[in-house]
């Protein structure tokens, strides 16, 4: 089956930041955000910049001279390659504002279909351009941006919105076979006609691909069971350099190395993946939700510990620590706010529900009388600090540019951690943190959550919140983020959990993974792309 178009290019994404240039808060609400963090950090005159122009921007002419055979696929449209420059991490919003897009592409490829995809590779192969995939364009680690350091003598972004079709679904298997450049929204579209669903929601759902979520290995919304777009994927379709490698169809398998698996997280440096069967779950009828509140943040994840080792499965089991429900609006910031909820689409969740709360209220957990109850709608999971919770979190990447106008320094960054370490993780990492923000900026605010848990570990969050000197804020966050990336391999974490690795955590994934297998992944990638040209400065 074909489905209609995915991508609706009217009204335009922004060049600069997230969403759609007619999107974020409006004037109201800026000015009330501007008023409360002035409060909050102790500071005074905060005023905000003003949006870039597209006729401002410093960008530096094409290298590259477009042939006529590939005139039709290959843009030098200022708008495609200023769009097409940077991610959405606070160092690529801050750059936007600013108007630096020295970084910009010197082409962007439009393909259809892989016959284009090929030409394009060949293209950038024969005359060594540097070819980098675009999904959604969502990284925020550097992931999709065209930094030059001399080794090739242009560089093309590939985008992939022309491969944005759901082509067939298979209902018997739950199973649909998805084109690598549809965008979350338009995935669910599709699929609901048949009661289905992919169920991966991460934050970046409405700006970001099934191809991007699988190669960097995304995390969705849900907290336990299937956290990872992994847990999904049962065959993909990549275009390399080298040809096309497309895996076979199955539930399971002991054949070997899985081959699938090799692209699950190759970040665009492998090939670029085009379609991918994926498995599909029955859309929820059933949902229950509750909040346990904490007096202190380490019961509520020994909490979220016990639930998780019990085998509930909750789709939500999210601690938040008191500034973090302060920051959403979900709490005052006097207590830890543990989000529990349990959908289904075959059953009422009321002992589920029951049993977590019973965890909960036995290490000190306040719940409401009557909270957790199961409904039959679709918004039963969605009120009360869960929906506020929920509803912050899908404005959270509008209230990030809006501070960062306001010469704010505000990022986030994540972990996974085992249990036996997690306690000083935690401690040690928010004290790093918290300190080098504070000498960096004067004053900060570093909070944390949990947003994913599993029987042996913990996946945490930390957002941080300070005032940016004049001028250098992208040199202000890297001190800070150098000194966070230390304390997380200090005290025995993953350097990313959920964003990838990119260009921006590459140091730390390098120290972070075994010699050994830095070898293989090189050799594989030798093989798929003898020249090097996919996405060169990420993994390899």
């Amino acid at each position: 089956m074909t489905q209609p178009r995915s991508t609706d290019e009217s009204p335009r994404r922004s060049f600069w930041g997230w969403g759609h240039e007619d999107g974020g808060l409006d004037a109201t609400e800026r000015d009330a955000l501007r008023m409360m963090m002035e409060a909050r950090l102790g500071v005074a005159g905060l005023s905000e910049l003003a949006a870039p122009r597209l006729e401002d921007l410093r960008m530096p002419a094409p290298r590259i001279t477009v042939p006529s055979a590939l005139a039709a696929i290959l843009s030098q449209d200022r708008y495609e390659r200023a769009a097409h420059t940077y991610g959405k991490a606070f160092r690529d919003i801050v750059r936007g504002l600013e108007g630096d897009f020295t970084a910009a592409p010197d082409a962007v490829a439009l393909p259809s279909n892989e016959d284009d995809l090929r030409r394009v590779l060949d293209f950038c192969a024969e005359n060594s351009f540097a070819a980098i995939p675009y999904g959604g364009g969502s990284s925020v680690v550097g992931g999709v941006e065209a930094r030059r350091d001399g080794r090739f003598d242009g560089a093309v972004s590939i985008d992939l919105r022309g491969f944005d079709q759901v082509l067939e679904i298979d209902r018997t298997s739950r199973a649909a076979r998805i084109q690598g450049g549809v965008l979350g929204p338009a995935i669910e579209e599709a699929l609901r006609p048949h009661n289905l669903s992919l169920r991966h929601y991460p934050q970046s759902f409405e700006f970001s691909s099934l191809g991007g979520w699988i190669a960097t290995r995304a995390g969705g919304h849900y907290a336990t069971l299937h956290t990872h777009i992994d847990d999904f994927v049962e065959s993909v379709r990549v275009v390399t350099p080298s040809g096309v490698l497309a895996t076979k169809r199955f539930p399971g398998s002991g054949a070997g190395p899985a081959p699938e698996r090799l692209f699950l997280g190759s970040e665009g440096a492998l090939g670029v993946i085009t379609e991918a069967w994926m498995r599909v779950q029955e859309r929820p009828r059933f949902r229950a939700s509750a909040t346990a509140r904490f007096v202190d943040f380490r019961r509520g994840a020994e909490a979220a510990r016990q639930i998780v080792q019990a085998g509930l499965h909750p789709q939500n089991c999210r601690l938040l620590d008191g500034g973090e429900a302060l920051n959403t609006g979900a709490g005052d910031g006097s207590r830890s706010l543990l989000l529990l909820g349990f959908e289904s689409a075959d059953h009422g969740l009321d002992p589920w529900m029951e049993r977590a709360l019973a965890i909960a209220r036995g290490l000190g957990g306040e719940v409401k009388e009557g909270a957790g109850v199961t409904r039959e709608t679709g918004e039963g999971a969605r009120e009360g600090e869960a929906g506020t919770w929920r509803s912050m979190f899908l404005k959270g990447p509008y209230l990030r540019d809006a501070l960062t106008r306001l010469g704010m320094i505000v990022e986030t960054f994540e972990s996974a951690v085992t249990w036996d370490r997690f306690d000083a993780f935690h401690a040690g990492v928010l004290e790093a943190t918290t300190r080098a923000a504070t000498e960096v900026c004067g004053s900060a605010v570093v909070t944390s959550r949990l947003t994913h848990v599993y029987p042996d570990g913990a996946a945490p969050y930390f957002t941080v919140i300070a005032p940016g000197k004049a001028s250098g804020r992208v040199a202000q966050w890297d001190e800070i983020k150098i000194a966070a990336s230390e304390a997380i391999l200090a005290h025995g974490g993953t350097i990313t959990h959920h964003h990838a690795v990119g260009r921006d955590h590459r140091p730390f994934y390098d120290r972070e993974r075994p010699d050994l297998f830095a070898r293989a992944l090189g050799a594989a990638k030798s093989a798929l792309d003898p020249q090097g040209i996919m996405n060169p400065g990420v993994l390899v």
